[in-house]
């Protein structure tokens, strides 16, 4: 299912108007008081609001300008950042309070993630970039431990593990699965990539995005026919593009 880019920068911009009606609300206050401190403490208070706010503004104009042109700047994708690591959790807050479903949120907000990077111009060695696969794409019943070392897969053709083992060799990229966000940050950290290609469910991948925002991480969905956390899938086609945008700038 195609998530849509523009629920998740809907919520950005209701967020924005929400944090608006809460300064004019503290700016109402002011000229309702009469002790000269209060209103001084009350003016700056509002004023770095504002200004927090007119970088919020920038932030979501930027990606909007970004999604149409398919063309970033570091300018805009700093904004951007901004905005992501201090709206998120905002958007979501107000996607439950409109009832909104909470993974289609999180799936808009990696279909933005994603197109974003798309729209940066990136040429990477194949080592430079890595894959992170979620050790449920494993069979349950391989007796193989994969998540120690990769290479202990035998490629039998029960999951795409072994698809993936064939992908890395292909691209001499670093391919790494693992059981959590913990370790996927610590893989991260040991072999500090260029870029990721990041598998998993909507919860991990948004926040694996939002922990490593200064890498470009390509997110990509599992499938999960047998329920959550078992015998998960993925679709290579769109591991494979991933792949292809890295190694050849897009």
């Amino acid at each position: 299912m195609e998530a849509k880019k523009r629920l998740y920068l809907g919520l950005l911009t209701f967020s924005l108007f929400l944090i608006a009606a809460v300064i004019w609300l503290v700016w109402f206050l002011i000229f309702n008081r009469t002790m000269m401190l209060n209103q001084v403490l009350l003016v700056l208070l509002v004023s770095v609001a504002v200004l927090f706010l007119i970088i919020f503004a920038l932030g979501i104009i930027a990606m909007v300008i970004m999604i149409i042109r398919s063309h970033t700047t570091p300018w805009q994708e700093n904004v951007a950042r901004v905005v992501n690591e201090w709206l998120f959790p905002v958007a979501l807050l107000v996607g439950k309070l409109l009832r909104v479903d909470r993974d289609s949120i999180l799936r808009s907000f990696i279909a933005v993630n994603n197109y974003l990077v798309r729209s940066k111009q990136v040429n990477l060695p194949g080592q430079k970039v890595m894959i992170l696969a979620p050790h449920c794409l494993q069979h349950a019943e391989c007796p193989h431990k994969i998540t120690i070392d990769v290479a202990n897969c035998k490629q039998c053709g029960k999951c795409k593990i072994g698809e993936l083992k064939k992908l890395a060799d292909q691209y001499d990229c670093k391919l790494r699965v693992v059981t959590g966000g913990t370790l996927a940050r610590q893989a991260i950290k040991e072999q500090r990539p260029g870029a990721v290609i990041a598998i998993a469910c909507e919860r991990d991948l948004s926040l694996g995005i939002q922990d490593i925002s200064i890498i470009p991480v390509l997110g990509i969905l599992n499938y999960r026919p047998h329920g959550p956390c078992l015998n998960t899938d993925v679709d290579m086609i769109r591991v494979n593009n991933a792949m292809e945008f890295f190694s050849q700038g897009g």
